[in-house]
């Protein structure tokens, strides 16, 4: 029986297969010519791109914080500052009997990246606020902070941003220890300045820190440009604000100081105390000025000028690329309906600007304007909010490009639901941009946690072997 029935299961699927095939003669011959699939590719659609200036943002909250001067021979200079609000270490905070202060400094962390020359000195100078920073409540990149004219610390020397080092930890009643921090930038204050404006504060002045802030209302930090060019192009460093503790190797005014002993008046204490500078307990702040060179101010100055051979990116509030598809909508016209297997934005870095210390920017955002003029991913690029709207179904951030391809020297992004999207009349071309943005993370705000720029080729019609091109490549198929 058993065997009667595995000989029935063979016939039968033996007159499947035979029922299956079909003479090969008859495959690819009976298609209708009016549903044919072409490939094409275009490489000749229009792309405009100017150098127009990026907005001022809040540089309040910022996860590092930009700091320095920079001389780009070809973009111009850049000038950061900071100003920072100080704060106790507890509430009612007490020197002790009889404090004498031996040395009081300010320590500002170093966060990662620098973008320059660290080889050159910097000169630096620390002033106090002339108004509680606490109590600001704006703090685009382009405000400026008034300041004391009393000078409470310069600084002649270099910086070393990736460089730990060991200071003394001083302690209370236990011998005093060396310890390695994190690389920081080191600044001794005027001992008299803090002596009379911290240490001999009266108690009700340190009860609370809006007290404290109130009296002492900050300080302002800034780089002094060399007369005599001294410091070359120098350079922007990064200094990490974001510190919950008060322990003497983070962000802030570190004092050093003697005191009484609290058991008997022939004994002193040597304490050191932080008195932190933290963006989590009140605002700090960067101020950005940009002065343009002539080649940049010519282009911010002719806004109408159909195309100029380069233009030009550079972060920190200072220059974004406003691009344009003008003749979208008439290629679909000559062509018909189109559907875009896959389009490519490849932008070309000028020759010879992917030089030390000025390296091309390692990432570049891409983003556009909606109807509000406010600022979207692009679709390839669109993965929501994760809460209340979770993107396009089309985004994948994983190829969306925009990172620096240092061999090509180019970079490239995918958009292609973007240009589909454009040219089934989807989405209207209210402005697309491209910016700096930090390696790590494509944002579509003003970026002011990286420094470097990039200098891009432009859109050329009949283009010349070699040269820098900003190009827009669609592949498509369309049915006859």
């Amino acid at each position: 029986m058993r065997f009667l029935k595995l000989d029935l299961l063979t016939l039968l699927i033996s007159l499947f297969l035979f029922a299956s095939c079909e003479s090969t003669s008859t495959i690819g011959l009976e298609v209708d010519p009016g549903s044919a699939i072409q490939g094409n590719l275009i490489d000749t659609a229009t792309v405009s791109s100017r150098t127009v200036q990026e907005d001022a943002a809040a540089t309040a909250g910022l996860a590092r914080y930009p700091f320095g001067y920079a001389n780009d021979p070809i973009l111009g200079s850049t000038n950061v500052s900071l100003a920072l609000a100080v704060n106790l270490p507890n509430d009612a905070y007490d020197f002790g009997t009889n404090p004498v202060l031996d040395s009081a400094v300010l320590i500002m962390n170093f966060s990662t990246d620098f973008y320059g020359d660290s080889t050159v000195n910097y000169n630096i100078d620390v002033h106090q606020l002339s108004n509680n920073l606490a109590k600001e409540t704006s703090f685009l990149s382009s405000r400026t902070y008034a300041k004391e004219n009393t000078l409470l610390a310069t600084y002649n020397g270099k910086v070393f941003p990736t460089t730990p080092f060991k200071v003394t930890n001083v302690l209370t009643g236990a011998p005093d220890t060396l310890m390695t921090v994190t690389p920081q930038l080191r600044l001794k204050l005027n001992n008299s300045f803090i002596t009379d404006n911290v240490v001999a504060l009266p108690a009700a002045t340190k009860k609370y820190n809006s007290y404290f802030q109130q009296a002492f209302k900050g300080l302002h930090v800034q780089i002094r440009p060399s007369s005599t060019g001294a410091m070359g192009n120098g350079g922007v460093m990064f200094f990490n604000f974001s510190n919950t503790s008060a322990s003497p190797s983070t962000s802030g005014l570190v004092l050093y100081y003697r005191k009484q002993n609290a058991t008997t008046t022939t004994l002193t204490d040597t304490v050191s105390v932080n008195f932190p500078i933290s963006n989590t307990l009140a605002p700090v702040a960067s101020t950005v000025a940009h002065t343009y060179s002539a080649e940049v101010q010519t282009q911010l100055s002719a806004p109408t000028t159909q195309q100029f051979g380069f233009t030009y990116l550079k972060p920190l509030g200072g220059l974004r690329n406003k691009l344009s598809f003008p003749y979208l909508k008439k290629l679909k016209a000559e062509v018909g309906k189109m559907v875009v297997n896959k389009a490519e934005l490849i932008i070309d870095l000028r020759s010879g600007t992917d030089v030390a210390p000025f390296r091309a920017a390692p990432r570049l955002a891409l983003y556009r304007f909606d109807i509000a003029g406010q600022r979207q991913n692009l679709p390839d690029n669109d993965t929501g909010n994760g809460q209340t709207y979770f993107g396009d179904p089309r985004a994948n951030p994983t190829t969306f490009g925009g990172y620096f391809d240092s061999v090509n020297k180019r970079y490239v992004f995918s958009v292609t639901a973007y240009i589909q999207d454009l040219l089934d009349g989807k989405t209207e071309d209210y402005g697309t941009y491209l910016a700096v943005t930090p390696a790590s993370a494509l944002q579509v705000t003003p970026s002011f946690s990286t420094a470097s720029r990039a200098i891009i080729g432009s859109f050329k019609k009949n283009p010349a072997a070699g040269d820098n091109l900003l190009k827009l490549n669609i592949y498509y198929t369309k049915s006859n």
